[in-house]
């Protein structure tokens, strides 16, 4: 494959500033939790069900205790004591801490180490859920294989989860390797996780459990039919992130897209609480094996892709250093970026080829997601088209991993089946007529490719630096990446962002850092 000269010195040290800036986050992390932490642990025991208005248990739950002031000593502690005191399982634990049943104090004779005790073959449980799914996942797809890269990832959305499964089939039969199902608007800014299956939302279909699973029962008929595995992937961000993990997690999705600081900078959710979610988010995900997709493509949607892209590969080498500390191996790791320059630039293409090639070199091991063209697309269906085409054509020559396709019809209206069918054909040939064209050129010494791509490393050296020595806090806040400037105590959801105490209690957590069976 031709490659671009780079100074790896320059390459390493990259990486070192964003291990210095994801070290002085996690020491934030480490002495914190939020509500949706621990509505996660909650769920991993077990605890379901929504009560008479829709309003879900592990909501009530984790919000009584959050009332007292006493969520700093974890969900677990709680549901540990009622175990002590006599509820015969954690559902009903539950239960009677939410409805009042139980007083909930931080006072009791119960040691942590009775409660952890008592709550060890609930995590056994909760973790057996996971690795049971991840297993059987893994199998199939040894069984079936899996397409080669780039892999073709569309997306459906439809509202109707019903119509949503029928799509993903019809998507699989025309060559998808990847589906996801579209979240519904402004899901990411809700607080709970919406129960059972649903028919009705706005640009998308929600994220449930039920949901999912749905979209996992069709993709597996198409991929036993199909003769070839076909994946699944939805959206693990937002105000709820850990806890779409884990349902993720227990209905063997394959991807998520999952972000360091997406929910920051385009969701105007509190930077405290999302680097706390993310993190624990991971856990679950790398535990799964679960891919992630990181979101920097979103960055050139608000800035400007030339003068940008620097901030993206330092944002790349970010969210590769929060995802090491949370255990995702590189392989799971799908950095973000995007074909989004202007195209009526002068020699735009050979700059989209060596922002694609730059980070292809830099991260080698890692399956790096490739998004199309939106941000110019207009009306003209016929442009449109040939806009994508030269986005495959970069993808297939710099041997991109996930390419989410572009559509014809993007900036007219939600992508119809023949519209996405046609896409599919459209990358197949590209992807076919040119399958080894990146093999069989080089690039012009100093050149316009090389150049280019040494000058955008330079610069997120420079960025790195700077967000190295200000600290990633300051840095959001005055703008550093995608010219969106957040706060330390903006945005929604910091209320429930909590200061772990000196005996909090969380078995899962502590299993999932240790690596335990």
């Amino acid at each position: 494959m031709a490659q671009v000269p780079l100074d790896m010195k320059v390459v390493d040290e990259c990486r070192r500033l964003a291990a210095s800036i994801a070290d002085d986050v996690q020491r934030f992390i480490d002495k914190h939790t939020t509500v949706g932490v621990e509505r996660t642990v909650a769920r991993a025991f077990g605890i379901e069900g929504v009560d008479d208005q829709g309003i879900p248990l592990v909501n009530m739950l984790v919000d009584r205790i959050h009332a007292q002031k006493l969520l700093g000593r974890g969900v677990a502690f709680f549901l540990g004591r009622e175990l002590l005191r006599g509820a015969p399982n954690l559902q009903d634990a539950a239960e009677r801490l939410a409805y009042g049943r139980s007083e909930i104090t931080g006072e009791g004779p119960e040691t942590e180490a009775q409660i952890n005790a008592v709550l060890e073959q609930g995590v056994k449980t909760a973790l057996k859920h996971m690795d049971d799914a991840r297993d059987t996942r893994e199998a199939m797809k040894a069984r079936l294989g899996m397409a080669d890269n780039p892999w073709k990832y569309v997306i459906v959305a439809t509202g109707n989860i019903y119509d949503d499964a029928i799509q993903a089939k019809s998507a699989a039969h025309g060559g998808a390797d990847v589906v996801a199902v579209i979240r519904a608007t402004a899901q990411s800014l809700l607080d709970y996780v919406p129960h059972g299956a649903t028919t009705e939302g706005y640009g998308g279909t929600y994220a449930t459990q039920e949901n999912f699973k749905i979209v996992r029962r069709a993709l597996d008929e198409a991929s036993e039919e199909f003769g070839r595995y076909c994946m699944q992937t939805n959206y693990s961000s937002g105000l709820c992130m850990s806890e779409i993990a884990y349902m993720a997690a227990v209905e063997r999705l394959d991807m998520l897209l999952n972000d360091s600081m997406y929910g920051i900078l385009f969701r105007d959710i509190n930077m405290q609480r999302t680097f706390v979610d993310q993190y624990f988010s991971r856990r679950l995900i790398a535990r799964s094996k679960i891919i992630i997709n990181t979101g920097e493509d979103n960055y050139l949607t608000t800035a400007d892709a030339v003068d940008a892209a620097h901030t993206v590969l330092a944002s790349q080498f970010i969210n590769e250093a929060f995802a090491h500390r949370a255990g995702v191996a590189d392989e799971n790791l799908g950095l973000g970026h995007a074909y989004e320059i202007n195209p009526w630039l002068e020699d735009s293409f050979l700059l989209e080829l060596s922002q694609a090639q730059l980070v292809r070199q830099i991260f080698p091991n890692h399956p790096i997601k490739w998004m199309p063209p939106t941000k110019f697309k207009t009306g003209d269906v016929f442009h449109s088209h040939v806009h994508d085409a030269m986005f495959n054509l970069v993808g297939i020559t710099t041997k991109q991993s996930i390419e989410l396709l572009g559509m014809f019809s993007e900036a007219i209206h939600t992508p119809l089946l023949m519209d996405r069918y046609l896409s599919l054909k459209s990358t197949k040939y590209i992807y076919t007529a040119a399958k080894h064209l990146g093999d069989e050129i080089e690039f012009k010494k100093d050149g316009i490719i090389e150049t280019r791509a040494r000058v955008v490393l330079n610069e997120a050296v420079e960025l790195l630096t700077t967000v190295q020595r200000d600290g990633i806090w300051d840095s959001i806040s005055r703008g550093a990446f995608a010219d969106v400037k957040r706060t330390l105590t903006g945005g929604k959801g910091l209320a429930g962002v909590v200061e772990r105490e000196r005996a909090y209690v969380n078995p899962i957590l502590s299993m999932l850092e240790g690596g335990a069976a």
